[in-house]
């Protein structure tokens, strides 16, 4: 079996690494498995793309697209025009994709247009929010593909309730956790670890990126501010995001306790979060990391297609307002963080079931 794979931002970097560690294991066993790697230059600064490949032992691609930013329907048609191209060069029988990010859909839709199996790994998550371009993403790559594997039965449920045939789903867990677990004896501080004074337990992580967090320059800033000034003498570790860093541009914050960073390679930011006192963001996988972690997540959305995290981790939805964050934050710090667990099947080996799986195709 040939089988190609795709990877376009951040968090496919992290979801493909253990994949290919599990077909580079069953190669050694001398099963008749191949892959190719095609990045399609989807994130093209190198702290949110190269670093990841170098940190996590992924090979170089045997492709880069280098599709490179634009609006939604530019960025996703130059996806599919470089991606067809590439398949036509380096036929298939099997287009791996994971996540929801434009890459995910445009090369899932290439490769069932040219008959070639689509694989998709984080399969059947929704938020329900038609606005995200990442439901649009999900929801057009669910309904074209062959083989669903899924993070948890909820989201069997939902591909179910889409017409999904059961015998195409499988529970196999959570390759994100698989990535953290063969990492944590390798995470690292980052540089400005002594330069801070950073101690375990003694600051945040703040992540922000969604446009209805950032796009507006007027209330970015207020939920800035108010973050700053709810959290103590806590310090605040806020990686921020190219896109986040533009809309602020030049001027001057004022902030007591946010210390803005470069993005943060993958060694890095783990260390940050495995030793946090809590993470503030409005990222869904971040909060799949903190759930394993045990560290408290207020995750900045009025949604989120990762209920688990909510139901059993240690993520709390908080809205989009800096007043229910304040009020929230602050029954945390009162009360101390709710019990919580790990999600079932999140044990370090979903990209093991998901090969072994394929392998009975």
């Amino acid at each position: 079996m040939k089988i190609t794979i795709v990877a376009g931002a951040r968090p496919n970097f992290i979801k493909i690494a253990p994949i290919i560690k599990a077909i580079e294991k069953k190669q050694n066993e001398g099963a008749k498995l191949s892959y190719r790697l095609v990045h399609t230059g989807q994130h093209y600064d190198k702290n949110l793309s190269d670093t990841f490949f170098e940190e996590l032992n992924i090979p170089h691609p045997n492709a880069n697209l280098e599709v490179k930013s634009g609006s939604q329907s530019v960025q996703t048609a130059a996806i599919m025009i470089a991606f067809e191209e590439e398949l036509l060069q380096n036929p298939c029988d099997l287009v791996l994709v994971v996540g929801d990010v434009n890459s995910t859909m445009a090369c899932a839709i290439v490769a069932k247009k040219l008959n070639i199996k689509v694989t998709h790994v984080e399969a059947g998550i929704r938020s329900g929010d038609m606005t995200m371009p990442e439901e649009i993403n999900r929801i057009v790559t669910d309904s074209i593909t062959d083989y669903f594997f899924t993070t948890s039965t909820w989201a069997g449920e939902n591909l179910l309730k889409y017409g999904a045939e059961p015998s195409a789903i499988h529970f196999v867990g959570n390759v994100m956790i698989d990535t953290l677990y063969q990492n944590l004896d390798r995470i690292s501080a980052p540089s400005f670890w002594n330069k801070f004074d950073l101690e375990a337990g003694n600051y945040i992580v703040l992540t922000l990126h969604r446009p209805a967090n950032v796009d507006e320059e007027k209330s970015l800033v207020n939920l800035l501010a108010g973050i700053d000034k709810m959290v103590g003498d806590k310090k605040i570790i806020f990686p921020i995001h190219p896109r986040t860093k533009a809309i602020l541009g030049e001027q001057n914050l004022n902030l007591k306790n946010i210390l803005f960073v470069e993005p943060q390679g993958y060694l890095n930011f783990m260390y940050l979060i495995k030793n946090s006192f809590a993470v503030i963001t409005d990222s869904g996988g971040i909060s799949e990391e903190t759930t394993v972690l045990g560290i408290p997540c207020f995750t900045m959305r009025n949604n989120t297609e990762r209920p688990e995290t909510q139901n059993i981790g240690t993520n709390t939805l908080v809205g989009t307002s800096i007043e229910n964050l304040k009020k929230v934050f602050g029954e945390f710090l009162a009360n101390g963080p709710r019990k919580a667990g790990i999600p079932e099947l999140w044990d370090g080996k979903a990209s093991e079931r998901i090969i072994a799986v394929l392998l009975t195709k």
